[in-house]
C-alpha cells in the first residue's frame, strides 16, 4: 500500500500562504513567489530585531546628551560622574527621566558635577 503525502504538502503550503497574507500582488497569491517573500521578510525581521536594540540605545544617548548639556555637562562626563557616585541607572531610565522628570535629572547632574569637582 502506498503512502500519499498530499495532506502534509497542502499544510505546508497553507502555512506559507497564511504568513504571506497581506503581501502585494502575486506575493500573496502564488506559492513559489510567496515562499520567497516569506523567507526574505523573515530575514529582514531577524535583522530588524537586532537593529532595534541599537537604534533605541542611540535614541536614549541622544536624549541624555541633550538634557545633560542643558545642565552644563556632556554625555560622557555625566556618565563618568554617575559612575563615580555609584549611581547605576541604565540609559533607558535616564532618558525617560530627562524627558519626563527634568527636576530629578537636574539633581543627578548636580551630584555628578560635585563628584567630578573633587
Amino acid at each position: 500500500m502506498r503512502i500519499k503525502r498530499g495532506v502534509n504538502a497542502i499544510k505546508k503550503r497553507r502555512k506559507i500562504m497564511k504568513q504571506a497574507k497581506g503581501y502585494f500582488g502575486s506575493k500573496s497569491k502564488l506559492y513559489r513567489v510567496a515562499r520567497q517573500a516569506v523567507m526574505k521578510s523573515g530575514n529582514y525581521a531577524y535583522v530588524g530585531r537586532k537593529l532595534k536594540k541599537r537604534e533605541f540605545r542611540q535614541l536614549w544617548i541622544a536624549r541624555i546628551n541633550a538634557a545633560s548639556r542643558m545642565n552644563e555637562l556632556t554625555y560622557s562626563t555625566l556618565m563618568h560622574g554617575l559612575k563615580l557616585n555609584d549611581i547605576t541607572l541604565n540609559r533607558k531610565v535616564l532618558a525617560d527621566m530627562a524627558v519626563n522628570d527634568p527636576k530629578s535629572f537636574t539633581i543627578l547632574c548636580e551630584k555628578a558635577k560635585e563628584k567630578l569637582a573633587k
